[in-house]
């Protein structure tokens, strides 16, 4: 993916994140992108403290495209997955993931709150101890801001 791809596609998964906090969900979004680097297959944004944007599209990518083709594409979300959406992207096969901001950006917007006790485990860790290997693009400093900015004020009014 080139440089210009990745911001558009983060814009793009940012804005299923607002889409979600409209919602009254958590404002995560993440998208699966083809191999052609262009095409977005897919766009989840956050369920719930469970179900959330990664993992949920990540799941519905496994049941609907071969791993071969899995193995090609992307997925682009907002933050960097937690340790369980790390897992379900792992063992649904898709071969990239692109993230916006940190884990640790994400710490610092929700400190302690009940809905969203972060993990202290990169994605590279987790991916890390596989027997495939999984690119990981992120954070993009560029970018960084505007993830954040969709959180800003979202935690404290919960």
């Amino acid at each position: 993916m080139t440089l210009e791809q990745i911001a558009r596609h983060l814009r793009h998964a940012n804005a299923v994140a607002r889409r979600a906090a409209g919602m009254g969900r958590h404002p995560f979004g993440a998208l699966l992108v083809a191999p052609d680097g262009e095409t977005v297959l897919a766009e989840q944004g956050n369920i719930d403290t469970v179900n959330h944007a990664e993992s949920t599209l990540a799941r519905h990518a496994a049941g609907t495209y071969p791993g071969a083709y899995l193995r090609e594409c992307t997925l682009v979300t907002t933050f960097e997955p937690c340790a369980m959406c790390a897992g379900t992207i792992y063992w649904a096969g898709i071969g990239r993931v692109v993230y916006g901001a940190s884990e640790e950006a994400l710490l610092a917007l929700t400190g302690s709150h009940e809905e969203n006790p972060t993990l202290s485990l990169p994605c590279r860790e987790v991916f890390a101890r596989g027997q495939r290997s999984v690119e990981v693009i992120g954070p993009v400093p560029p970018l960084e801001g505007e993830m954040v900015e969709t959180h800003k004020g979202f935690w404290a009014t919960r």
